[in-house]
């Protein structure tokens, strides 16, 4: 366990041992016009003094997949030859730890000065925009040096969000901008531009985004094209509703800090729904059940943390609504935490279901307040009950949907516009389809980091870890000058840095980049009451903890991931202000 917690440690002194400042440049963007997709702008012409309302509309428009058709598949086979498969084949697990280590001081060894004619020679670089400001964008940004290239960031949320905290903002135990980054922070050398890419052109090397132009008190929704050498698309995925009705229309997701708002406010509701004088029983029951659907870590640590608040909170704000409270998770398998062993998920249903509870012993309930719901399909939702496929029917106060990931229609789009990317679509099952260097296949100068891409023949997990690591390891081939144009990224100019004079993150003689290679850290999941597991994957083998010690694991890791000292610092606040004051349920 020891060794466990000392590898995290090293990587985190690393990390910020080495974390460069490096010079930046920030230009204007002009606005390009004669976008052939003019089906994509029916919004142009809108004009609307809400603000909120037209970036909700350009976001819903970008999350609704009813207008996707699914195309004929075939199979394709690639290329490999030798070299290709002494480059790309899987490294012992001890080789892949060495690589990410060494490179963590490559730029101890080889570090430079910002150019002083770094703004003379703006003009000259290759454009590099990046779609997203997720955990694969904000690992490329902050490593990419940009005094190398122009690069612009184009996301409609101009922050970074540590999103496995998403559900502990939600209830309050730590606050929204805690667990947020400005992406303007990252690198200042970058040019942030708020938009959504609502489609990219990659015979033309453009994309078409929208974005809210407010004048006064006027706000509209305009249109620009923007050009690039290289598209780096980190855009991830959108929640998965499997196509079930009344699940986008009636549910609360848990992607965006916006979701957290909205089920903040939804408990703040339901209580005071269910304490007016008028309302009776049966319909404080129906108002103070609280559905998740979706047994995963964002379900199960969101059941987790409301039971928190409802044993530690609501005894000193609704203490005569407790007696109508009730949590219900839903999950269509037959556990929770798939992503677990056995061993773990037998213990997350003990956690959720049978760890002792004050609120029995202070008479306050006289029955257990989380009920599991396995091996049960959802049929529909409709705005008062949640429809099994069992037949049985579940009234609810809020249902929030955790079951899944799915992708956005700007992926599915890209995805039917490329014949390579449409004949690998059965591979890829609605994400882009890589090679071992993150560039899509079938096209040229575009990437794909985390949720939105997979690597052919070598899928991996959908996970923050997986994202970041991606981000890093792109932002390294650009920063070290490889040719990405050429089937085997080749050496352009440069000295070789250790990694490579080792052979760890090239070929031996330091002329071809290696593919990525993915260090698995383990995985980890609050299950409440302090309570928290932790399945540490050490090559074939994983330690496992669970209980206090999986939960000291569980915040020690999660206050070293936070991405600077600053969120370190609040979260540790908000812990302690939520510990000693317990959580704030203000709502505005």
């Amino acid at each position: 366990f020891d060794r466990v917690l000392m590898l995290e440690l090293i990587f985190l002194i690393l990390h910020l041992c080495t974390k460069s400042v490096n010079g930046f440049h920030a230009t204007t963007t002009s606005n390009l016009t004669n976008s052939k997709f003019t089906k994509i702008k029916l919004f142009k012409a809108v004009e609307n003094n809400d603000e909120n309302a037209l970036r909700e509309e350009i976001s819903l428009r970008n999350e609704n997949l009813s207008n996707i058709d699914p195309r004929p598949l075939d199979q394709y086979i690639p290329y490999k030859d030798i070299l290709s498969e002494g480059l790309t084949k899987k490294r012992p697990y001890l080789i892949i730890i060495a690589e990410k280590i060494v490179e963590r001081l490559d730029p101890l060894f080889f570090f430079k000065d910002e150019p002083k004619d770094l703004k003379k020679r703006a003009q000259e670089k290759e454009k590099i925009v990046l779609l997203g400001s997720g955990w694969g964008g904000h690992s490329f940004l902050k490593d990419i040096d940009s005094s190398k290239y122009d690069i612009k960031v184009v996301s409609p949320r101009n922050y970074f969000l540590m999103t496995p905290m998403l559900a502990a903002s939600a209830i309050g135990t730590v606050e929204f901008r805690s667990i947020t980054d400005p992406i303007r922070n990252v690198n200042s050398g970058a040019d942030y531009i708020e938009a959504t890419c609502i489609d990219f052109h990659s015979k033309a090397n453009q994309i078409s985004c929208q974005n809210v132009v407010c004048e006064g008190t006027s706000c509209k929704i305009e249109d620009f094209d923007l050009s690039y050498d290289h598209l780096i698309v980190s855009v991830g995925a959108t929640s998965n509703t499997f196509g079930i009705p009344g699940v986008r229309e009636n549910c609360i997701f848990m992607k965006q800090i916006s979701d957290a708002i909205k089920l903040r406010k939804a408990i703040g509701n339901c209580y005071e729904r269910a304490n007016l004088p008028n309302v009776n029983d049966e319909l404080k029951k129906k108002a103070l059940t609280f559905v998740i659907v979706g047994g995963g870590p964002t379900g199960v640590e969101l059941t987790a943390e409301l039971r928190d608040f409802i044993e530690q909170d609501a005894p000193r704000f609704y203490p005569d609504l407790i007696q109508y409270t009730s949590l219900k998770l839903v999950e269509a398998s037959g556990n929770v935490l798939m992503a677990f062993d056995k061993e773990l998920q037998t213990k997350a249903l003990k956690d959720l279901l049978e760890r002792p509870t004050t609120l029995i012993k202070d008479g306050y309930i006289s029955y257990e307040l989380t009920e599991v719901i396995l091996n049960a399909g959802v049929e529909k939702i409709t705005d008062t009950e949640v429809i099994l496929k069992n037949g049985e029917s579940i009234s609810y106060g809020f249902c929030v949907w955790a079951a899944g990931n799915g992708p956005l229609p700007l992926v599915v789009e890209a995805i039917q516009s490329i014949d390579v990317q449409n004949s690998l679509s059965k591979w890829g099952k609605g994400r882009l389809v890589v090679d071992d260097w993150l560039r899509v296949k079938g096209t040229s100068g575009i990437y794909a980091i985390g949720d939105c891409g997979v690597i052919y023949e070598n899928p991996l997990p959908q996970t923050a870890q997986v994202a970041a690591q991606q981000g890093a390891f792109l932002a390294r081939l650009f920063n070290r000058s490889y040719n990405l144009t050429e089937s085997l990224p080749t050496k352009k100019e440069g000295r070789l840095f250790l990694s490579e004079r080792l052979g760890l993150s090239a070929n031996p003689d330091g002329n071809f980049a290696r593919g990525f290679a993915f260090l698995n850290l383990g995985i980890l999941a609050y299950t409440g009451g302090g309570n928290a597991l932790a399945q540490v994957q050490l090559d074939q083998k994983s330690i496992k903890s669970s209980g206090n010690a999986g939960y000291l694991l569980w915040r020690s890791i999660y206050l070293s991931k936070q991405v600077s000292w600053r969120n370190r610092f609040l979260v540790m606040i908000d812990w302690t202000k939520a510990k000693v004051f317990g959580r704030d349920i203000v709502r505005f």
